[in-house]
């Protein structure tokens, strides 16, 4: 897998999502008991991401969060969230995503996390990750009393106090950046995210862009085991293993 193909979806995703931000978005609501809504900028971009990757991949299965999966066994599966942050989109704040990820017989081997409204694409290919086509690491800070921790929401937690406990030793706290608190784990600018409630294409994206940066992504009890939703994506080997014997306590 090449980064022009990336590229190339990066591309069919922003156009059909500015068509469909020109046509004005209504955002629907997909979640009973809740709130998870849905424009058609998230049902547009899927379909192109959909078209192009059957135009060029035929037998590769694809999974997407509006569409659901096609060719399920296949051993290369792409994931799809074609717009991650929706909340941010329909508020007009530039934090959304779209997420493209790789996974080849169960490992992620590339990933996308493109930011159009920033106008930033990162991408993972052969372990490295580049932002707009220069190679970023993480900071390589190993403490938590020096770290910039983010989350999107605390009260998306069902228990809120693993999370304080790690919020509380680190220095500095920031919330509501979805994907883009990775995509920034990868840049050196934010040095730890925490999460709980995550599906696979949530994260399946983000896999290889933290790994490719240098940068360490697992579980709340330190194996890599992404399926329960708890993530944790950290700048250092040190820094995961501080924050998750805070998480275990």
């Amino acid at each position: 897998m090449d980064r022009a193909f990336f590229a190339l979806l990066s591309k069919v995703a922003r156009e059909a999502i500015d068509d469909a931000i020109a046509g004005g978005l209504k955002a629907e609501n997909k979640e009973v008991g809740g709130y998870d809504p849905v424009t058609e900028a998230d049902r547009a971009a899927e379909r192109f991401l959909r078209r192009k990757i059957e135009e060029i991949y035929p037998k590769h299965g694809i999974w997407g969060e509006e569409y659901g999966s096609v060719r399920e066994n296949a051993a290369v599966e792409w994931s799809l969230d074609p717009v991650d942050g929706t909340r941010a989109l329909v508020c007009g704040l530039p934090s959304w995503a779209v997420l493209v990820g790789l996974i080849v017989e169960g490992e992620h081997v590339a990933g996308m996390i493109d930011l159009p409204a920033l106008d930033e694409t990162l991408v993972a290919v052969d372990g490295v990750t580049q932002r707009n086509g220069l190679a970023v690491r993480t900071s390589g800070c190993e403490r938590l009393a020096e770290a910039r921790l983010a989350t999107t929401d605390p009260y998306l937690f069902a228990d809120r106090a693993p999370f304080e406990r790690v919020r509380e030793a680190a220095r500095l706290t920031r919330y509501g950046l979805d994907a883009l608190a990775y995509a920034r784990v990868a840049t050196g600018d934010i040095d730890l995210v925490v999460e709980s409630g995550l599906k696979r294409h949530d994260y399946d994206a983000l896999v290889a862009v933290v790994r490719g940066a240098g940068g360490v992504i697992g579980n709340w009890t330190g194996g890599s085991d992404l399926s329960e939703g708890a993530v944790v994506a950290a700048a250092t080997q040190k820094l995961y293993d501080e924050a998750v014997a805070l998480l275990a306590e």
